[in-house]
């Protein structure tokens, strides 16, 4: 579908990459990845066409359409989000109209033997099933399964765009993306903005409805679980691997040994012949000899390594002073906005030592309470820090909190004391900030030079209790590896606020979920905390992307698990009016299941029909017509099934 040429780009003189290519096929699921500042993002952006390359060309098919998600975006819409999210299905309209242009050239023409007059025809054709794939009747469905499937509520549906965060407003544009069903799906970084939930969703969309994607993430469950081809750019050069991100890894250490093996015995077999070469070079008896070695290695493909990025951040934080038994002690803690109550009774206690994670969807109130702890903003109920707690706390803005004028020497320079102040140049060369790197002002590094450099802040003191909202944000794969490991290391208490799967797997003991008002807490780590709260959830069919299957005849069951609102803290009129909903969704999803069987029975007779060899002009048209229709009836049950288990779950 898309094909990259001879692709050079060049920044001051300087090739970010040189004369590289490789094709873009359909159901490709492509990870691009490499250290920040390699060039992904750029290659994004040319294939998106939005950015010129120095030389070379990306060819793509006609009529192939790309959606394209940049990793930072403004935004100036005013609309509703459901007002905002329909402009997905703006080019039906030019569907429509490139139809009737096309109708009425061809109702003009008299020429109906040339090739022109055959390529309008086809041209019609496929404009013509396009418009019959892209104009159904299910878009009201498909825009409220999206948005919920991103983390929005039905609420939020009506309220305008503005009221909404950056992170909130990125969703509503891949909102768009996914409903416009584009060939080729670009998306850069798009997990920075979803929490697990979500992420876990969109994983699903990719890997059932998209067509060809490329991404751009350093998620790498994310990638493993949804790419099945990797592309690493590294210092100018491509290397494509038909797997997805955790094989690639095997495979790149793989060849690189069997590259250096290669390379030592052939550079072993050169000094060898040479050696002959030299030590018989004037002997007569030999000259038969010296010249068959010196054509032998004349003849020799001498095979040259790959240049290797070695450069790397070393990262340890300093022992932890100790502090009391318990650093953090919670008890009946709650915090409103105004008539917003983002949660309620909260009991929680930490062991020193102790390394956990808050999850939950955003909003939910998971760095509200890291700011509670840090006395930044009132709360209600106790909350107490134990005997000697030092704090060392990475905000999820952190990195936009810099001054962008200043150097990156000067950044540093401002905040260290003491003895810290003679080894800063160490500091940030440890960081990879050596050299002319330290000179360089914030404005002008990337977001995941930014992240290191905000990070060092937690070296310049001890700390025994580490809060790390989001930390992972713009970090590398190699960097987030070692952000892992030194924490891993640390021996003080630590709250790591992500969304993270892999950061967060074998780092934490205890898992915190912020969900309706309520902080849960769950012994274990990320994936047993997962694997519990989907064995927990609804089993419901997961989304079916072509409408061939049917669903299960018996409507899903009520959560086992027990209910949030347990009968004692609710009226008898709310237990009544909350059944009557039950009930009333119950029926939504029988009445959906008869529509998509119905349907199903009629579509099973005219295929029958079309196999008997039963010619009928309208046969063809009545199947179209049909399958439109069970699609759509797929998506009304599947919306009607997803609205039954969030009553369910209450």
């Amino acid at each position: 579908m898309i094909s990259i040429n001879n692709l050079t780009v060049e920044f001051s003189a300087k090739a970010l990459f040189s004369n590289i290519g490789y094709v873009i096929n359909r159901k490709d699921k492509i990870a691009l990845v490499g250290k920040n500042g390699a060039g992904k993002s750029t290659m994004l952006k040319i294939i998106a066409g939005l950015q010129a390359p120095t030389s070379g060309t990306v060819s793509v098919e006609r009529d192939i359409r790309i959606g394209y998600l940049p990793q930072h975006m403004e935004l100036n819409d005013t609309l509703t989000v459901k007002e905002e999210v329909k402009k997905a299905f703006g080019h039906i309209d030019t569907l429509r109209a490139d139809i009737d242009t096309l109708t009425q050239q061809i109702a003009e023409a008299t020429d109906y033997e040339s090739e022109g007059y055959q390529q309008m025809l086809d041209r019609l054709t496929f404009l013509t099933e396009r418009l019959a794939i892209e104009e159904s009747e299910n878009s009201e469905a498909e825009i409220e399964k999206t948005l919920l499937g991103l983390g929005f509520v039905r609420d939020d549906f009506d309220r305008p765009t503005a009221e909404f965060s950056g992170g909130w407003r990125m969703r509503i544009e891949l909102a768009k993306i996914l409903l416009r069903r584009p060939d080729v799906v670009l998306l850069d970084e798009p997990t920075n903005h979803l929490d697990i939930e979500s992420i876990q969703w969109l994983e699903q969309w990719l890997i059932q409805k998209a067509n060809a994607v490329v991404l751009v993430s350093h998620d790498r469950a994310f990638l493993d679980n949804v790419t099945n081809r990797t592309i690493e750019i590294s210092l100018g050069k491509l290397y494509d691997y038909s797997v997805n991100y955790s094989k690639f890894v095997t495979l790149r250490r793989e060849r690189l040994e069997q590259q250096q093996r290669a390379y030592a015995n052939q550079q072993k077999q050169i000094q060898d012949t040479e050696d002959f070469i030299e030590r018989f070079r004037y002997k007569a008896t030999k000259s038969v000899q010296v010249q068959s070695r010196i054509k032998q290695l004349a003849k020799i493909e001498r095979i040259e390594l790959d240049e290797i990025d070695t450069s790397h951040i070393s990262l340890r934080f300093p022992p932890a002073p100790r502090s009391g038994d318990y650093p953090v002690i919670a008890e009946g803690v709650g915090k409103a906005y105004g008539d917003h109550q983002v949660f309620d009774g909260v009991d929680l206690t930490l062991k020193r030592g102790e390394k956990v994670a808050f999850v939950g969807k955003n909003g939910e109130g998971k760095s509200t309470l890291v700011k509670c702890i840090l006395g930044e903003i009132p709360y209600t109920g106790n909350l107490k820090l134990g005997h000697n707690v030092k704090v060392g706390y990475f905000a999820q803005n952190q990195a936009q909190l810099l001054d962008p004028e200043l150097t990156v020497f000067d950044t540093i320079d401002r905040v260290a004391t003491g003895d810290i102040r003679t080894r800063i140049r160490d500091i940030l060369g440890a960081f990879m900030f050596g050299g002319e790197a330290s000179e360089k002002k914030v404005k002008v590094l990337s977001g995941g030079e930014k992240t290191r450099l905000a990070m060092i802040r937690l070296l310049l003191e001890p700390v025994n209790l580490l809060i790390l909202d989001e930390p992972t944000n713009h970090l590398d794969m190699a960097t987030k590896d070692v952000l892992k490991q030194a924490i891993k290391q640390f021996d003080g208490t630590v709250i790591v606020v992500s969304h993270d799967r892999e950061f967060l797997d074998s780092l934490v003991e205890k898992v915190y979920e912020f969900s309706g008002g309520n902080v849960r807490e769950c012994i274990g780590g990320i994936y047993e905390f997962l694997d519990r709260k989907n064995a927990a959830a609804p089993q419901t069919q997961p989304s079916i992307p072509d409408g061939r299957t049917a669903p299960e005849k018996s409507a899903p069951q009520p959560q086992a698990e027990e209910p949030k609102s347990s009968p004692q803290r609710q009226s008898y009129a709310m237990q009544k009016e909350q059944e009557r909903l039950r009930r009333q969704r119950k029926k939504k999803v029988e009445q959906a299941e008869a529509a998509v069987a119905d349907l199903e029975q009629e579509l099973a007779a005219i295929e029958e029909q079309m196999a008997s060899g039963e010619y009928d002009p309208d046969l063809y048209a009545r199947h179209a017509q049909k399958q439109k229709e069970l699609e759509n009836a797929m998506s009304i049950w599947e919306l009607a099934t997803i609205e039954y288990d969030s009553i369910s779950a209450e």
